[in-house]
């Protein structure tokens, strides 16, 4: 009614459309739509679907009673877990995740595996395998994108002359293993070290890198020798070696007997049998490790009764890695709200991520190697001793960074 009455009296006054009219039509022009337009709402985000892919190679069940045998299912059954934990906390972000198991022959290519689940659409890879075949896969689907998780190989070079871009290690090196054994050993002043070599590369690696842990702490390597007598924590039974194996240890200075022996053959006849009495450790005894049953707080016994139920055993070391990878993966998705690779690869080495770990604080990759920093624990078969690092180890950037291959020793050269 205003506005007919005001066109009334525009017209009365002028012979044609007068400056009120055309005020008028071009406000009611303008207010026009905004008026009829609905508030605009936020896009509905997509549901995400994330595949990873373990590959690993069964165990072989024991020809006869073995208390100790390996699972078969070990190390995969932690990366059911990780899915299963990262589906709990996807519902709640519309993301979902699907773990595709590749589980090998004794005489399968993992190449072959991996290039299968990339051809599939899987960008991220869990290998619980040796250092040769982490690096063959790597290379492999280097160009895909993919990023590979090394959950298996504790070597080294892996972070250093041979590391990859598209590689991530969620295990700790040996050297960060023997870094923590070497600093609980400087926490208790047992400065001397016996060091017993077994025959393997493996036990030879773990050997330099007890050396070179006891250069890092001031700790003494006053006797370094190589096992010679056999499998005897194998044998469970009497030999004619073992009195030789009692010999073998007389006569030395030293605190601790540290021992090489990563395939388990003979390093736990050695505690109890030294001639003097000293603790052992290293790969049996006194052991660095990243998990273990024993282990209770930070909301571990939770995870070790979840684990329980989901895989009808306790959970191991290799178990323990595959979840991290899973988790590790999981998390970064549902922190970006996107899963290709080329945005979650740097994500993972941004001070922005950290991985809860029940470890007592967030995990984090560094950006020199891509080795993932967590605290190790120090345990004996029944109860956990300590954790490293230890009190009193400082370091510039953090202290977990006092295990393993720092920032300026590092040889590993990423392109």
């Amino acid at each position: 009614m205003l506005i007919q009455a005001a066109c009334m009296q525009d017209r009365a006054s002028h012979s044609g459309p007068g400056p009120l009219l055309a005020a008028l039509a071009l406000l009611t022009a303008g207010a026009g739509p905004a008026l009829a337009q609905e508030p605009a709402r936020p896009p509905v985000q997509a549901p995400i679907e994330t595949h990873i892919g373990v590959i690993y190679r069964p165990q072989e069940a024991p020809a006869s009673y073995d208390a100790e045998a390996v699972p078969e299912d070990e190390g995969v059954a932690g990366a059911r877990m990780g899915i299963a934990d990262d589906n709990t906390t996807g519902r709640f972000m519309k993301q979902s995740f699907v773990l595709d198991e590749k589980a090998l022959a004794a005489d399968a290519d993992p190449v072959a595996a991996a290039k299968d689940l990339v051809a599939k659409g899987v960008h991220y890879l869990v290998l619980t395998l040796p250092a040769d075949q982490v690096l063959k896969v790597a290379d492999a689907v280097k160009e895909s994108g993919a990023v590979v998780f090394n959950a298996g190989a504790p070597d080294d070079r892996l972070r250093g002359a041979d590391c990859r871009a598209n590689v991530f290690h969620v295990l700790p090196s040996r050297a960060m293993l023997t870094d923590a054994l070497a600093q609980y050993l400087t926490v208790m002043r047992w400065r001397k070290v016996f060091l017993i070599v077994g025959p393997t590369e493996a036990d030879k690696a773990y050997a330099d890198a007890m050396r070179h842990s006891a250069r890092k702490f001031a700790l003494k390597v006053t006797a370094d020798k190589p096992w010679t007598f056999g499998p005897l924590a194998k044998a469970r039974g009497d030999t004619p070696t073992r009195a030789e194996a009692m010999v073998f240890t007389r006569g030395l200075d030293y605190d601790m007997a540290v021992v090489a022996d990563e395939e388990g053959d003979w390093g736990d006849y050695v505690p109890y049998r030294t001639v003097d009495p000293r603790p052992v450790g290293g790969t049996q005894g006194l052991t660095p490790t990243t998990w273990s049953p024993v282990l209770e707080t930070w909301g571990a016994a939770q995870a070790q009764n979840r684990f329980r139920r989901l895989a009808g055993r306790l959970m191991r070391p290799l178990d323990y890695q595959a979840w991290m990878a899973v988790r590790t993966v999981g998390d970064a998705v549902t922190a970006k709200k996107a899963n290709d690779p080329a945005t979650i690869a740097p994500f993972l080495t941004d001070p922005a991520f950290g991985l809860p770990a029940y470890k007592g604080t967030s995990l984090s990759f560094r950006p020199w190697d891509h080795q993932m920093r967590q605290p190790v624990i120090v345990v004996q078969p029944k109860s956990m001793v300590s954790v490293a690092p230890e009190q009193g180890f400082l370091h510039q950037r953090s202290p977990l960074d006092t295990l393993g291959t720092d920032l300026p020793e590092t040889t590993c050269k990423f392109p």
